[in-house]
């Protein structure tokens, strides 16, 4: 129902920079519940993501990506680096490793289910289950440390 007034309701990058802007200091917030950053395919909107990031300062707003261009590696560095945490998002915990090895930010991937809470990657990296997956009183605001990366 929601997507089919995105026209209505929702608002444009200037809009969005704009409502960051006015979020309280310190304000954890999440961008991209679904969508991934500005920029059609692998590529990244630096204008965008920079208005995104400017907006950001002083607050804790993070998303996750499937982008993993180059292009798209840099800017994700760049927006990590000036306090707006992207996640990359692997598909496996192979992937995971070689997203951790460009050193561009937070990784995050996709484990089964049944993964048990703690586990390594292919070469050792720890990963830790998402604490909502194990718990239902858990929440990316009640977590808070993991979804911020940090």
């Amino acid at each position: 129902m929601n997507w089919n007034r995105v026209d209505q309701r929702g608002t444009d990058i200037h809009g969005l920079a704009h409502a960051i802007s006015r979020l309280p200091k310190g304000q954890l917030w999440r961008h991209n519940v679904a969508g991934d950053l500005p920029g059609e395919g692998e590529s990244v909107d630096a204008a965008a993501l920079g208005e995104i990031v400017r907006a950001n300062r002083g607050r804790r707003g993070f998303t996750y990506t499937h982008k993993k261009s180059p292009q798209a590696i840099k800017w994700i560095r760049h927006a990590n680096d000036w306090g707006y945490t992207i996640n990359l998002s692997a598909d496996d915990a192979g992937e995971a490793d070689k997203l951790a090895e460009l050193g561009a930010g937070p990784v995050v991937c996709v484990v089964p289910m049944d993964t048990p809470p703690k586990t390594t990657t292919p070469a050792g990296r720890n990963i830790v289950v998402c604490p909502a997956q194990l718990k239902d009183d858990v929440t990316c605001l009640t977590c808070q440390h993991i979804v911020t990366g940090k």
